[in-house]
């Protein structure tokens, strides 16, 4: 991941490195100098490479203190001794960068490009949103009425636009949302995340939001006493349920991949691990039989995904971090969870579908 960019004698010096030690320095996109993985280096680092401007040889340093937990960054770069920058960052700062991009390498006009350019065109039109749109109200009017169609794609349209919501948090550029018949809806950003926490973040408020507005049908089912707005409120705590499944590339796959990603240690998987174990265990107690076998398929997936976890240019979760991630994660599938329950404790067999589809 990108850790430091500045202009240095004129010229981006750019720094990218991982939790297991390597770093690579790049000036002016060139690789200068390069650390080794070395997860006994320590916070000090230091990196020596020579510029040459004419007949003079530059003898370039850059000094480092780097902490992970949490996360903080010092530098000072010199140039024949002579400080020329100096500075530090948080993971704040790291929020806000822009993620690095190799420059385009030039092709040749291709059939392949035309029609890539093409979909990316399409991608961006108004026209495609209507279209979908459309379609999922068909798709869902042939499911169950025309009604419940509009009703169903009102509650994903709120679970997206929790993620838009979030993305524009963290100053990203959106495009939208875009619904897909039977799969939901799609939120896209113009822009890269550069951490961890922006991820969990932006994945998990699109069930918060289909959260709360399970509570405020649940609120408008006491008040009238309509079993529509039951229903509703069922089948909307079980589609962000659904969405928490800890199963990429669902909601729940990313919240639970940054948060074990983020474990430098071989005991942070094993504890991750053993939560699992227990979910799985709680979930097969409670009858929630799918639940608890899409959360042990999703968690082997990740165990085998956390070997590359150094690769990413992501910075990883801190401790407090990690801990508000899943006391977040668990509240909220427990609270999605008590409201599927507590319709399905009424008797009625509509109410307690999603319950039985959980349990089947």
């Amino acid at each position: 991941m990108e850790l430091l960019s500045i202009s240095f004698l004129n010229k981006p010096l750019r720094l990218e490195g991982s939790m297991a030690g390597w770093q690579q320095l790049f000036w002016d996109n060139q690789l200068v100098s390069q650390l080794n993985a070395d997860s006994e280096r320590g916070d000090e680092a230091s990196h020596q490479f020579t510029l040459m401007n004419g007949d003079q040889a530059l003898i370039c340093q850059l000094d480092l203190n780097l902490q992970w937990q949490p996360f903080s960054i010092e530098y000072s770069a010199t140039v024949n001794g002579e400080e020329q920058a100096s500075g530090s960052r948080n993971e704040k700062d790291i929020e806000r960068q822009v993620p690095f991009s190799p420059p385009p390498v030039e092709r040749r006009f291709s059939l392949i490009g035309l029609v890539s350019l093409g979909m990316k065109a399409l991608k961006s039109a108004k026209l495609i949103k209507v279209v979908l749109a459309s379609a999922s109200l068909a798709a869902y009017s042939w499911l169950f009425s025309f009604q419940f169609a509009l009703a169903l794609i009102a509650c994903l349209v709120v679970h997206e636009y929790g993620h838009v919501k979030a993305m524009k948090y963290f100053g990203m550029k959106t495009k939208g949302m875009y619904l897909i018949p039977f799969l939901g809806g799609l939120a896209v950003s113009d822009d890269k995340i550069n951490t961890r926490w922006q991820n969990v973040v932006i994945s998990i408020m699109g069930p918060m939001f289909g959260f709360v507005l399970s509570v405020v049908l649940l609120i408008a089912y006491w008040v009238t006493g309509s079993l529509f707005f039951a229903a509703l409120a069922g089948f909307n705590a079980f589609l962000n349920l659904f969405n928490l499944l800890p199963i990429l590339p669902l909601d729940g796959g990313h919240i639970l991949k940054s948060i074990s990603f983020s474990m430098n240690s071989v005991v942070g998987i094993v504890l991750c691990g053993l939560a699992a174990l227990a979910g799985v265990a709680l979930s097969y107690y409670l009858g929630l039989t799918l639940f608890g076998l899409f959360l042990a398929l999703g968690m082997i997936e990740i165990v085998l995904e956390w070997r590359g976890r150094h690769r990413s240019h992501l910075l990883p979760l801190d401790r407090y971090g990690q801990v508000v991630s899943i006391v977040w994660y668990v509240a909220l599938v427990c609270g999605l969870t008590s409201i599927m329950w507590y319709l399905a404790s009424s008797g009625d067999a509509l109410l307690s579908l999603p319950m039985l589809i959980l349990g089947t």
